[in-house]
């Protein structure tokens, strides 16, 4: 599997298939940003928050752009997301993740939304 593959394969797991997986796909010391009122979370407290615990139902990847410079890749992207009773949600992501070895681990995450 190519690296931009990888990585935009991790990048859906990370929406799909909850805390666990992320946790394992994520640097020790990770920080997300979500909108308002969850804000920047960092260290234990990304595992129990639940914009992060929760799986998404499906989620569609859009404009998506990938740069890599050396052991560093950005994902940026537009992603339309359902789960459960909430309404379709929208917004412009970016992940950067780091090459540890053969394993890519996301340093951040933030999310802005769209609607």
């Amino acid at each position: 599997m190519t690296i931009e593959a990888t990585l935009w394969d991790q990048e859906e797991r990370f929406w799909t298939q909850g805390a666990d997986s992320a946790r394992n796909m994520s640097a020790k010391n990770a920080v997300f940003v979500f909108p308002y009122p969850t804000g920047i979370l960092s260290g234990d407290a990304l595992w129990r928050e639940a914009d992060v615990a929760q799986r998404w139902r499906s989620v569609v990847m859009s404009e998506q752009v990938l740069s890599v410079e050396g052991n560093i890749a950005v994902l940026a992207y537009r992603v339309s997301a359902e789960r459960g009773d909430i309404p379709l949600y929208e917004a412009l992501c970016t992940s950067t993740y780091l090459k540890d070895d053969t394993k890519w681990l996301r340093l951040t995450h933030q999310q802005t939304p769209t609607s």
